[in-house]
């Protein structure tokens, strides 16, 4: 009996999760590597702010159903990428976070994905990000791999566009940790 309760469990819970796209294990090959880039498209007066400092990503964090990717700019290691299995796909989540660990006021923002292809995945804001930030409520996040050469992160909506490119032809030594 108390093994049928365990295959039971590991059933419903392997089957609780939607297969993994391609992206998912493009990720967590990166796993652990930090990379430095350079943003390629940004439209809003902060953006010059943010194209100026050192950008470095680190996929610091991998689980069977969670993937961390902190975001620096600069010295500020408040912004955290998170990646997470769902049942019905992967969601994409905005940690922000001051110095002291407390959480940003605007944080946990982010979507369910719409579309992917091999290593590609759009995210659709959710309702909480739009009762959030009601300009966000349309954002479309992009998260992509071209294996071996670059990963991107994008955003983009209606005069809104985003966009920074790590190369991952040359990792660089792993940042401090995040602010948590």
């Amino acid at each position: 009996m108390r093994a049928l309760l365990l295959v039971s469990l590991l059933f419903v819970s392997c089957a609780s999760v939607a297969p993994a796209p391609p992206l998912w294990t493009e990720l967590q090959s990166l796993c652990g590597r930090a990379f430095e880039g350079r943003m390629t498209e940004g439209n809003a007066p902060g953006d010059v702010e943010i194209g100026a400092q050192r950008l470095v990503m680190h996929v610091r964090s991998c689980t069977a159903n969670e993937i961390r990717i902190p975001f620096h700019v600069g010295e500020n290691r408040s912004r955290t990428w998170v990646i997470t299995r769902t049942p019905d796909g992967l969601r994409l989540k905005h940690d922000h976070r001051h110095e002291d660990g407390s959480e940003d006021a605007v944080t946990q923002y982010g979507g369910d994905a719409i579309a992917f292809d091999a290593t590609s995945v759009d995210f659709l804001a959710d309702a909480h990000t739009g009762a959030m930030l009601p300009a966000s409520a349309t954002n479309i996040w992009t998260v992509a791999v071209d294996p071996g050469r670059t990963f991107t992160y994008a955003l983009r909506r209606e005069g809104r566009r985003f966009r920074v490119e790590f190369d991952l032809t040359k990792p660089v030594p792993a940042p401090p940790a995040p602010w948590s």
